[in-house]
């Protein structure tokens, strides 16, 4: 099937929306409510760090399954990049993906906050310790390269993997259980490396949601003191990397052995299962 530019932007924005919904989502029910009788904080009540980590990955499967049909479900600007880098997707399709993923991810991020716009004015009127929710900050305040190194590897780890995955040489039967696999990618990223800048690994999902912090008036938004610039440039780096590694080491040895393996069976009197037996 072939499909416009226009309905692949449009799968992707509607993608990126529902990942930030669920994503954000759930960010927002473990920050914004608490017990006050007895007064226990929010993050222990729901779940805390588990459930986000849970939460983004389930996010990551939603977005998938409702989009990619049409765009093959990037719902992320590194994706895209290490694609088109790799001669896996058409560099003409790069900007409507991106434009695409960053609107769905600032729609996604309004939509949450008019969700919870109640209790959020309750728990934090002046909007001055909550951007969070919305985007990522580094556990060491003030420091630049631990989190961008943090942000390179784990978005290397999540494109090699997706690639992977996705390849029938690697894994002929993934199509069925692909999008679940890239969802535990994800949870097990940000288990495994969530806390240094907060996993985002994805530049839509922590700009747009970060733009969409700042035109609502919250304050501490991370455009003031370049921390938007890390899970940015970082995941865009990282992508690439992913890609090439895996390309370098491992996909073209398989293409390799494919090609010889074909060689092998159209050979006269060859016979095919034989040699895959071998």
């Amino acid at each position: 099937m072939k499909f416009t530019a226009a309905q692949e932007f449009v799968a992707e924005l509607i993608g990126t929306m529902v990942l930030i919904l669920f994503g954000c989502g759930v960010v927002a029910m473990v920050v914004l409510f608490a017990s006050t009788d007895p007064v226990i904080p929010g993050q222990i009540v729901n779940g805390g760090y588990t459930n986000i980590t849970l939460g983004w990955g389930f996010a990551v499967l939603m977005g998938i399954l409702i989009s990619g049909g049409i765009s093959g479900a990037h719902l992320n600007p590194a994706v895209t990049l290490a694609l088109a880098v790799t001669k896996r997707f058409p560099w003409s399709k790069v900007a409507h993906y991106v434009a695409g993923q960053m609107i769905g991810a600032f729609l996604g991020a309004a939509i949450v906050f008019a969700v919870y716009y109640a209790k959020w004015i309750q728990f934090d009127p002046g909007l001055e310790s909550t951007t969070g929710v919305f985007s990522t900050f580094p556990a060491i305040a003030g420091s630049f390269w631990p989190g961008m190194v943090d942000q390179i590897v784990g978005t290397a780890l999540l494109v090699a993997l997706i690639l992977a995955i996705g390849d029938k040489l690697n894994n002929p039967v993934a199509a069925s259980w692909g999008p679940l696999a890239v969802a535990f990618v994800v949870m097990a990223i940000g288990m495994s490396f969530g806390a240094m800048h907060g996993y985002a690994i994805n530049p839509a999902r922590d700009l747009a949601p970060r733009l969409f912090a700042l035109v609502a008036g919250f304050k501490n938004t991370g455009f003031e003191n370049g921390v938007w610039i890390v899970p940015v440039i970082g995941p865009l780096i990282g992508g690439v990397v992913g890609a090439l590694i895996y390309d370098a080491l491992l996909g073209r040895a398989l293409t390799r052995a494919d090609e010889s393996a074909r060689q092998l069976t159209d050979q006269q009197g060859v016979d095919p299962e034989f040699n895959l037996k071998r």
